[in-house]
């Protein structure tokens, strides 16, 4: 066994069905008075809901969180946040609402309770992206680590179907990249082997029949894994592109990480056989690069940037963004190559080393 390091970090978690109903006990566990419940505009119904069953333990609601947390909304939500005296949030939904509870705590130092709705894994992270400026920067940072994760499998039976995969497909990269960090470790390695697995059987199942509970507990189980992989080990070139591609163009989140992340493994594999291995160990498949490429195209995942709306002559800029800030990957980073990276994953062809 090589020697390593594996840092446990301070995070609450409670799993199962109908644990939405222990949100005002978690709440008086953060020795919190009132929360700012917090939501995008999508989710507003759910997240005046569940204020209302809170009663004094909510102070208000901000249905204002939008993707990429951009910093005039943060600062819009703290405007609310200290005239409803709240003293604490809770975040109801995907990353998006997570990552504007962390940019408040961030901020304000307010103890955060996260409720996700989605597979993303960001309530598992003490990391933090924020945009500003067509520019997306990011930052790791115990402030921002949600003190309590809620997960209700019961919030997921109503993900639409496509959401579904591409926030899955989201965490499995969070896996995929962990399994080949430069602070990787035995325990990770397990764990994001095992989140690549449990989306491997939750993704078809949930697109077969999205009311199959089985299939969404195990793919809220492999979320929790993908996101504690994120949250205890380095990323690399694959999360990278995406902050660049979503910071600069505005692309949606989950579907540039699903179109992105087959590329970026066969960028990488070559200098990562063992993480390779494991991904195709935990899929069934012969090559994992292009069985991850296959596995989104039978979903239905969206497969190229193009379909979201990156302009073509977009992808010169992203390679110049990209090889900016110097950063740790398994395979040193070549721009033509990278340019040719993006430019594959902006057509939706075949990902190739």
């Amino acid at each position: 066994m090589e020697p390593f390091v594996y840092d446990g970090l301070p995070c609450r978690v409670i799993f199962g069905s109908g644990t939405l109903d222990q949100v005002a006990d978690e709440i008086g566990r953060l020795v919190a008075k009132a929360a700012l419940v917090l939501s995008t505009p999508e989710q507003e119904s759910a997240a005046r809901a569940l204020a209302t069953s809170l009663g004094s333990r909510a102070a208000g609601v901000f249905p204002g969180a939008t993707m990429h947390t951009p910093v005039d909304v943060t600062e819009t939500a703290l405007k609310t946040m200290k005239a409803s005296g709240a003293d604490c949030t809770v975040a109801l939904g995907g990353g998006s609402t997570i990552g504007l509870g962390k940019a408040i705590a961030l901020r304000t130092g307010a103890p955060q309770l996260a409720i996700p709705t989605t597979y993303a894994g960001s309530e598992m992270t003490p990391i933090i992206g924020e945009t500003e400026g067509g520019k997306k920067t990011t930052q790791r940072t115990l402030k921002v680590l949600p003190r309590t994760v809620i997960y209700d499998v019961d919030l997921t039976l109503s993900l639409p179907v496509a959401l579904s995969v591409t926030s899955g497909m989201n965490s499995i990269a969070h896996a995929v990249e962990a399994l080949y960090a430069e602070n990787r470790n035995p325990i990770i390695s397990m764990m994001a082997e095992e989140c690549v697995r449990a989306f491997a059987r939750a993704l078809p199942n949930i697109v077969a029949d999205p009311k199959n509970r089985e299939a969404r507990s195990d793919a809220l189980y492999g979320a929790w894994l993908g996101g504690a992989c994120l949250g205890a080990v380095g990323m690399a070139l694959h999360h990278k592109l995406c902050h660049v591609l979503g910071g600069s163009f505005n692309l949606p989140h989950a579907e540039t990480h699903t179109v992105v992340l087959p590329h970026a493994l066969a960028y990488n594999a070559p200098a990562a056989v063992h993480a390779a291995a494991a991904i195709a160990r935990a899929m069934g498949t012969g090559d994992a690069a292009l069985g991850l490429h296959e596995f989104a195209k039978q979903l239905g995942a969206p497969t190229s940037l193009r379909e979201l709306g990156m302009p073509q002559d977009g992808i010169e800029r992203a390679a110049d963004i990209a090889m900016q800030n110097p950063y740790w990957n398994p395979r040193p980073l070549e721009r033509g190559a990278i340019r040719d990276l993006i430019a594959r994953a902006w057509a939706g062809d075949p990902p190739t080393a």
